[in-house]
């Protein structure tokens, strides 16, 4: 299977790129990334059958015909034993007649970043290995990728990672998961600012020639670990199209019901994957997009209109979510346009911070999507619902329930495990502020006899490895600093 750009202009041929040089080089010309022209078709017998994940998944796999041999991907696939169930990474839970939730929180950081990076970061890093090079890998993070992506490579010896988050974007449990990190292959920098600040530096970096140009002398090439790295949705893929065949061969739904799939989104990585997978053949109704009051997404779907002038980032609540510029729409746009309409597309969002699709590409768009958003108030409301039926579920998969519908089957993809946002469980459940968050954690797992990771428990007493903070205008400067020291 062959990616190719997503963006060019009139006349242009396409750039085609195997999977493993998309991997490890993500960039596209133009600026833009690398996508899937054809995805693989996936037979109704072949979704009966029942498989463990790690199985499916690898059937899955093979059918992508990707250039890289099968047993990396075995191999790959292999760290997800190391979940709190090694038979399977994911737990999906019936909620109600109609409603379950894909848990996809049961990885080493408690997030669902990990089901694409762990099996992401072995193929890399064996990548490196058998090419004989050492890559410096750049993320930028809201608040689960951070951790995933520093967890995946701690202590590899061909990878190095440098990590940026803003300091006032994330939780206190995703920030003490990063700041903790001790690889000494591993750089952690706060920045002056919020997610998508940090994520546009990420992306001037990666076609930055002076900075490639610098980490070539020190023998290290550039990558990313971000959803714009195409492997990181072929595994966010995965695990949509295992929840539709586990209900199916599992006898939960019969073989013409399709399924709704409910996505808290931020950078839209997750409902590309939910996206692709119903192109690939799951029967998938509607992919409803669940937003914040960061709810740009939710104006987009519903307008065609992707408008960030007079707009401001909000901190709520679910601040992985707190983001204005989608990233992955981008490879939406093309796989339903063309590159060449996605360039013009993108070209004005650069340029004029806006644009706007004609009537019929938004009824194309709105075949396969519906979208709304939560306020912190309503999200706080779902909490505490939930918490009365014994389920605790964390600030992001809150905002999926507002698009629940009783008369669809809804799965919710349920993104984080609650211990991450205990200061918003506890003000949502009991109406109070957090004094001390370790405590009071304990004390709400205790009420609801759950399980709190001993991870997430150390943390509070772990060192403290990595303390910079620096400017926007730093950034570049603070990461060659570290390479060369």
């Amino acid at each position: 299977m062959i990616l190719t750009t997503t963006r060019l202009k009139q006349g242009d041929e396409a750039q085609c790129c195997k999977f493993s040089d998309a991997l490890l080089s993500p960039s596209s010309v133009y600026g833009g990334l690398f996508a899937p022209k054809d995805l693989p078709k996936i037979s109704s017998k072949f979704f009966k059958k029942e498989r463990s994940y790690e199985e499916f998944a690898l059937k899955v796999i093979e059918k992508f015909s990707f250039d890289l041999d099968i047993n990396s991907f075995k191999k790959a696939i292999k760290r997800y034993r190391n979940f709190d169930d090694e038979n399977s990474p994911i737990k999906i839970k019936k909620i109600s007649k109609n409603l379950y939730i894909n848990e996809l929180f049961h990885g080493p950081t408690r997030a669902f970043k990990d089901m694409a990076l762990q099996p992401f970061g072995k193929i890399l890093d064996e990548l490196a290995k058998d090419r004989f090079e050492k890559y410096l890998i750049m993320c930028a993070t809201s608040g689960d990728t951070g951790p995933a992506t520093l967890n995946t490579f701690e202590k590899s010896k061909n990878v190095k990672v440098v990590c940026l988050y803003p300091i006032d974007g994330t939780s206190e449990v995703q920030r003490l998961q990063m700041v903790t990190s001790k690889g000494k292959n591993l750089k952690v920098i706060g920045i002056k600012g919020n997610f998508d600040d940090a994520q546009r530096a990420l992306k001037t970096l990666l076609n930055d020639e002076d900075f490639k140009e610098q980490l070539l002398k020190e023998n290290l090439n550039l990558s990313a670990a971000n959803s714009v790295n195409f492997g990181r949705i072929l595994f966010q893929i995965l695990y949509h199209l295992y929840v539709y065949a586990y209900l199916l061969f599992s006898k939960k739904i019969k073989d013409d019901e399709s399924i709704d799939i409910i996505v808290p989104s931020g950078n839209f990585g997750n409902a590309l994957g939910a996206y692709y997978a119903k192109k690939m053949g799951a029967k998938i109704g509607m992919i409803k997009i669940a937003s914040n009051s960061n709810n740009i997404l939710t104006e987009f779907f519903n307008t065609g209109v992707y408008d960030l002038r007079n707009k401001k980032l909000i901190k709520t609540m679910s601040p992985a979510m707190d983001i204005l510029i989608s990233s992955n729409v981008e490879r939406l746009l093309f796989d339903k346009f063309g590159s060449v309409r996605t360039k013009e597309l993108m070209d004005s969002l650069n340029k004029n911070k806006f644009y706007e699709l004609s009537k019929d590409e938004l009824k194309e768009l709105q075949n396969d999507f519906m979208a709304d958003f939560c306020t912190d108030e309503e999200c706080a409301k779902f909490i505490k619902e939930c918490a009365k039926d014994s389920n605790l579920i964390d600030p992001h998969t809150a905002t999926c329930f507002k698009m629940v519908q009783k008369d669809k089957i809804n799965v919710i993809t349920s993104t984080a495990q609650w211990v991450k946002f205990t200061p918003s469980m506890i003000k949502a459940i009991k109406n109070e502020n957090i004094i001390d968050e370790k405590k009071q954690m304990i004390k709400l797992a205790k009420e609801f006899d759950a399980k709190i990771p001993k991870s997430i428990l150390t943390l509070f007493d772990d060192k403290i490895n990595h303390s910079d903070v620096v400017d926007q205008s730093e950034i570049k400067n603070t990461i060659i600093k570290w390479i060369k020291s």
